[in-house]
């Protein structure tokens, strides 16, 4: 039997895992905002589906036939978990066994003034998002077990890859160098997500949850001096939080300082980080980056 992944949403986390499972043969389909975007996914050999917030999945059950894994990337909102809210009873129809990927953050655990976390400590999330993600999880997880489904939720760290990351911050001009004093953040590459959700593919454990981040937490300011470093351009000067002038949404973020244990992932599921830490992910990006531009025939960022 042909594996079908269902993902809800194909998004920046998700497409290195779909991507994957087509090269082996698997069949997939999900989920998406915009008719354009459908357009561009059904050309791919996805199947599209548009939902969002306020716009169930059309003919559901037809749809989930013949799917055997579904990932699901959709964030809650104020009204919780749009694809529990829509269709929590279609899923719970699916075959006993059906593995169930839930993408949750580390934000669950809340601040722990610098602190290592694992998955076995509480979740007293310290903000809005948070509590909406220890809610969603916790609805996921009841719905495995009243219905036989195997979920897995993967709390991941501030995530970057390709087109989404420091050094992409840094050139366009944004980067800001902001210093809290002992705060520090988990990180994770997100080809590192995707062999972590393969893996557990690979290896199901119903209930299960899993720290997704790399191996060094740091303060954000070390990320950005290092970006500019590879760059050859000169650091913005830091900034004192207390006076930075941020937004809400980027004040929120200073909210929660700790570090995150990612042992359960390399013992569990074998997984042997390729960007252990921030470092070596900025290099490998700024290595793609000077490919292209040499491919381009100029050898200047």
């Amino acid at each position: 039997m042909t594996e079908k992944l269902f993902c809800f949403g194909l998004g920046f986390s998700t497409r290195l895992v779909t991507n994957h499972l087509r090269e082996e043969g698997w069949k997939i389909a999900g989920t998406t905002r915009s008719v354009e975007k459908a357009d561009s996914l059904r050309a791919q050999g996805i199947e599209p589906h548009i939902f969002s917030d306020d716009v169930p999945v059309a003919d559901i059950r037809d749809v989930l036939k013949g799917v055997t894994h579904v990932l699901i990337s959709a964030p809650p909102g104020g009204n919780g978990d749009p694809v529990l809210a829509h269709h929590a009873g279609d899923l719970a129809a699916l075959p006993r066994g059906t593995w169930i990927g839930y993408l949750s953050t580390t934000g669950v655990y809340g601040d722990r003034d610098g602190a290592t976390v694992t998955e076995e400590d509480d979740l007293i999330p310290s903000g809005k998002r948070g509590r909406r993600r220890v809610a969603a999880e916790k609805a996921w997880f009841d719905l495995g077990q009243r219905h036989g489904l195997c979920v897995q939720s993967f709390r991941l760290a501030g995530i970057y890859g390709p087109g989404r990351n420091a050094l992409e911050t840094v050139r366009s001009g944004r980067a800001r160098r902001v210093v809290k004093p002992g705060q520090v953040f988990s990180r994770i590459h997100v080809e590192d997500i995707a062999q972590t959700v393969l893996a557990s593919i690979k290896r199901p454990n119903a209930g299960a949850a899993y720290n997704v981040c790399d191996d060094d937490a740091a303060p954000p300011q070390d990320v950005i001096a290092y970006a500019c470093g590879l760059l050859g351009m000169d650091p913005p000067p830091e900034e004192d939080f207390e006076t930075a002038n941020l937004s809400p949404m980027a004040a929120s973020f200073y909210e929660d300082n700790k570090r995150v244990a990612n042992d359960r992932i390399k013992s569990e599921l074998g997984v042997k980080l390729r960007f252990a830490d921030y470092k070596a992910g900025l290099l490998a990006l700024h290595d793609e980056i000077l490919a292209k531009i040499n491919g381009a025939g100029t050898d200047t960022l």
